[in-house]
């Protein structure tokens, strides 16, 4: 129950994000960018962003958990049931559409990886390029994040303020949902590297 409900608080705060039209967090830049050039919606980018990403992980041979195929697919779910109750807003409500969204993706961060059931695709993705290629964690991170975030905005994502925002509150959004999970003391393997280094925010 953690699990589902963490992935779709998340998905609704990443949706809050996109609705406040104030700059979104680098995946989500991402698959704003695809729904711009394609028939997608949001949501149905993300879960096909997630998939592609799953099929990178073969040659990595990084182990897909049930939490790493329910956020495939659960997170884009969440985001269009969102954005399809939400409306045109004026720029105060905007913006607390911005600070509520990022502290839900926090809360649902930590009660999804609190729940210790599998990386997600972007997470499995990154500390699986770290255990075959030796580089940093933070740089692979920052590499592929930067990487998403430019064809995103390329592709027309929408990046802003609350993109940089989202990049500086969302550590702290974590903390209220870990508590409600498991210690990560004595967890080993992907899920605990991402655990530690607050990756991507549970993606």
């Amino acid at each position: 129950m953690r699990l589902l409900v963490g992935l779709w608080v998340f998905g609704a705060g990443e949706a809050l994000v996109v609705a406040s039209e104030l700059g979104n967090s680098p995946w989500s830049v991402f698959a704003e960018g695809l729904s711009v050039r394609t028939p997608l919606t949001v949501g149905t980018a993300t879960v096909v962003t997630s998939f592609a990403l799953l099929a990178l992980w073969l040659p990595l041979r990084v182990r897909p958990g049930l939490g790493t195929l329910l956020n495939a697919v659960l997170v884009g779910l969440a985001m269009d049931a969102t954005l399809w109750l939400l409306g045109g807003a004026t720029l105060p409500v905007r913006i607390g559409e911005l600070a509520l969204g990022i502290a839900l993706v926090g809360v649902g961060s930590g009660l999804y990886l609190g729940a210790a059931l599998g990386p997600g695709p972007r997470d499995g993705l990154m500390t699986g390029l770290h255990e075959r290629t030796g580089r940093p964690v933070s740089v692979i991170r920052a590499a592929i994040e930067l990487s998403a975030l430019g064809v995103g905005a390329v592709l027309g994502g929408t990046l802003g303020p609350g993109t940089l925002a989202f990049a500086l509150l969302i550590g702290v959004g974590d903390d209220p949902g870990y508590p409600l999970g498991p210690p990560l003391v004595g967890l080993t393997g992907p899920y605990c590297a991402a655990a530690r280094l607050r990756v991507s925010s549970a993606w």
